[in-house]
C-alpha cells in the first residue's frame, strides 16, 4: 500500500482546504447536504446493528458493533466525496494557518458545510428513519426489529441530551473530532481505496465506542428521538448538545491536529513548501 509521509500528509491537507473553501457556495451546500446524510446513514446503521444485545449478556461489545458500523458515514464522506464539517475544521484552518486561507475564507466555508450537514442529517432521521418505521416509535413491539431499534435510539439520545452535562459534552466533542481528524488525516496517507477504508475505521471506531460526541451525528440521532416519540428530550435540550459539542469539535480539530500538525511540518515552509531558511538563501 502507497502512503505518504507525515509531511506529505500536511501538504495534501493544506491543498484539500484550500480546494474546498474556494469551491462555489451553492456545490459546498450539496456536497455538505450528502455528508450530513451519510453520517446520518452510519449513524441509523450503527443502531440497527446494535439494536437488542443486551449489556447485561454483552456487556460493552454493544458499543464495540455500533462504533464500527457507523465507519460507514465517514467512508462514504471522504471515498464518495462530500463536505463534512468536523474534517473542514482540520482542512480548512490548517490552509489558513499557511497563508493560503483568510479567517474569513474559514468562517464562511465551516458556516455552509454545518448548515448543509444539518439539512442532509435530518432529512434522514425524518424520511429514512422515522417516517420509514425503521427506529420504530412508542407503540412499536419491544420484541420486534423496529421495537428494539427503538429502545437504542432512545438509549443513545437520552444519555446525549439529558444525561451529559454542558462540559462533558465538550469534552466529549474534544476527543471525539481529534480521532475524527485523525481518520481524516490517514485517509490522506493512503493513495487508493482500501488504504483510506483502513485509516478511516479504527479512529472512528473508538470514539464511537467511547461515547464521544459527534455534532453532525448529533443532528440525526436526538432529531430522529423527538420525532420517534422519546420522551422527555426537547429542542431546548437539542440545541444545548449541538452547540457545545460543535465547540467541543472545534477544539478537537483546530488545537490537537490541525495546529499540532502545522507546527511541526508546515510552520518553518513559506507557502509553496519550501523551507523558509532555503528559500531565504536562494532569493
Amino acid at each position: 500500500m502507497v502512503a505518504k509521509e507525515p509531511a506529505e500528509i500536511a501538504q495534501a491537507a493544506v491543498a484539500t482546504g484550500v480546494k474546498k473553501a474556494q469551491l462555489r457556495w451553492d456545490k459546498t451546500l450539496v456536497g455538505s447536504f450528502l455528508a450530513g446524510a451519510y453520517i446520518a446513514f452510519g449513524a441509523l446503521v450503527a443502531i440497527v446493528v446494535s439494536a437488542g444485545l443486551d449489556p447485561a449478556t454483552w456487556g460493552t461489545l454493544p458499543t464495540l458493533f455500533t462504533g464500527a458500523a457507523f465507519t460507514l458515514g465517514l467512508v462514504l464522506v471522504v471515498i464518495a466525496g462530500s463536505h463534512l464539517v468536523t474534517g473542514n475544521m482540520l482542512l480548512v484552518p490548517i490552509g489558513a494557518m499557511n497563508g493560503r486561507l483568510s479567517v474569513g475564507d474559514v468562517a464562511r466555508n465551516l458556516t455552509l458545510t454545518l448548515l448543509g450537514n444539518l439539512l442532509g442529517a435530518m432529512f434522514v432521521a425524518y424520511f429514512l428513519a422515522v417516517s420509514t418505521g425503521v427506529v420504530g416509535d412508542t407503540g412499536s413491539d419491544a420484541g420486534a426489529p423496529a421495537g428494539m431499534a427503538y429502545e437504542r435510539l432512545a438509549g443513545i439520545a437520552e444519555a446525549k441530551a439529558l444525561h451529559e452535562s454542558e462540559w462533558q459534552v465538550f469534552l466529549r466533542g474534544v476527543g471525539c473530532n481529534w480521532l475524527v481528524c485523525l481518520g481524516v488525516w490517514l485517509a490522506l496517507a493512503a493513495d487508493n481505496v482500501s488504504g483510506k477504508i483502513l485509516g478511516i475505521f479504527f479512529p472512528i471506531m473508538a470514539f464511537v465506542a467511547m461515547g464521544f460526541d459527534h455534532v453532525v451525528a448529533n443532528m440525526f440521532f436526538l432529531p430522529a428521538a423527538i420525532w420517534a416519540g422519546v420522551p422527555g428530550i426537547g429542542w431546548p435540550d437539542v440545541l444545548n448538545n449541538w452547540l457545545f459539542a460543535f465547540l467541543g469539535n472545534l477544539v478537537g480539530a483546530v488545537v490537537f491536529v490541525a495546529t499540532s500538525y502545522w507546527y511541526l511540518f508546515l510552520k518553518d515552509e513559506d507557502v509553496t513548501g519550501v523551507p523558509r531558511q532555503r528559500a531565504r538563501e536562494e532569493a
